[in-house]
């Protein structure tokens, strides 16, 4: 007869292990390689910047126009002998920008051109190239997280996009007998809007994998929704102010009327309506664009100043000082503005202008991504 056997002896005695706590199972199974994808997006995001640095160099220096085709594949290489040069540059006289300002260039003024056109180019496909095989190598080796292929694809699906507009923005300057000397100012704004919206892109997924999943999870508990939309509100803003800028560029607007704050002595300039029909004023007349390009960066200041004095009082030390930080920057760009209508837009202040822009725009999207996801601040801190 078996022995009898106590009711607590099969928990006490023969029971089975208490199974161990797995944290982190968020993020088991979905982690990927996500430094090295963030760290392969850091250097994306850097050759965009240079990519905007240099295509502004390219338009002060008048560059722009110089090589009339686009072959994506064959001209990746530059011209290789004396008439292999001077078949680009017999190319180029034929256009409207040689035969109306640039009839004094000689060969070796070509030259000088050609290769800031050229390296913008070349910058392009060298874009391409780090992307196509980031991507590539990740995907092959199953090292993106889940979630993540769609987005790093869209990356570069911009890319190519991009590469599409420059030239549709280069071939409206490109005219013989219409006496175009320069790029339609609004397809320059799409150019270099589309450079911002991959740059924002870029600069959004990088904040993200800089986290774990599991903490963005706990951390998007805590959004301030009212300091996210405000920060959404301004990053739009500014982005406007970036197609405006662009449009002020393209026409060369910032060397009219180099004073402030008036213009030729009033707040209005007299001529902003000459231009038959009406909306071409918009985007042709410099007294216009440059007006309200100023108009628009008072507004987006006092917005600004809005959303930091909101931004300052946030419970989190690190989304105060992305607000404070993004403020700093905005002023800096206020002061950049004005530097360089008052010297007439030497390419050196302009140049300074533009990559203020850029930093200003990484700021405000810094901000934005801290009050979507706030990292907690230690009550003993």
């Amino acid at each position: 007869m078996s022995e009898k056997r106590s009711i607590f002896e099969e928990v006490s005695d023969q029971g089975a292990a208490k199974p161990a706590a797995q944290p982190g199972l968020i993020d088991k199974g979905r982690g990927g390689a996500r430094r090295g994808i963030r760290l392969w997006l850091m250097l994306l995001f850097a050759l965009v910047v240079v990519m905007i640095a240099v295509g502004g160099l390219t338009r002060l220096t008048d560059s722009g126009l110089s090589i009339t085709e686009w072959r994506p594949v064959t001209g990746a290489l530059p011209p290789m002998s004396e008439a292999d040069w001077q078949a680009e540059f017999n190319r180029y006289k034929q256009i409207d920008e040689f035969q109306v300002q640039n009839q004094w260039m000689e060969l070796a003024d070509f030259k000088s051109i050609y290769w800031w056109e050229w390296g913008h180019r070349q910058l392009g496909r060298v874009i391409g190239l780090v992307w196509a095989i980031g991507f590539a190598g990740f995907f092959v080796a199953r090292k993106i997280p889940a979630g993540w292929t769609g987005r790093l694809f869209l990356v570069g699906a911009l890319g190519g996009l991009q590469g599409a507009i420059g030239w549709w923005m280069v071939s409206s300057g490109v005219t013989q007998g219409e006496g175009m000397t320069d790029v339609a100012s609004y397809r320059l704004a799409v150019h270099l809007g589309l450079a911002f919206v991959i740059l924002g892109f870029i600069g959004w997924y990088v904040f993200m994998l800089g986290r774990e999943e599991r903490e963005l999870m706990q951390a998007r508990r805590a959004k301030e929704g009212r300091l996210f939309g405000l920060s959404t509100g301004l990053l739009h803003f500014a982005f406007l102010q970036i197609l405006i800028g662009a449009l002020v560029a393209g026409i060369d607007a910032g060397r009219n009327y180099p004073e402030w704050p008036l213009m030729d002595g009033q707040l209005i300039p007299t001529d902003i309506f000459v231009i038959e029909p009406i909306w071409r004023n918009f985007f042709e007349n410099a007294g216009l664009v440059q007006f309200i390009h100023r108009m628009t960066g008072y507004l987006l200041f006092v917005f600004a100043v809005v959303v930091w004095n909101r931004g300052r009082r946030s419970a989190h030390a690190a989304t105060r000082f992305a607000f404070n930080a993004a403020f700093a920057a905005m002023s800096l760009q206020v002061v950049l503005g004005i530097v360089t209508v008052l010297y007439g837009a030497p390419w050196q202040v302009a140049i300074l202008h533009q990559l203020a822009a850029v930093l200003v725009w990484t700021l405000i999207l810094r901000a934005r991504f801290l009050s979507a996801y706030p990292i907690a601040t230690s009550v003993r801190g």
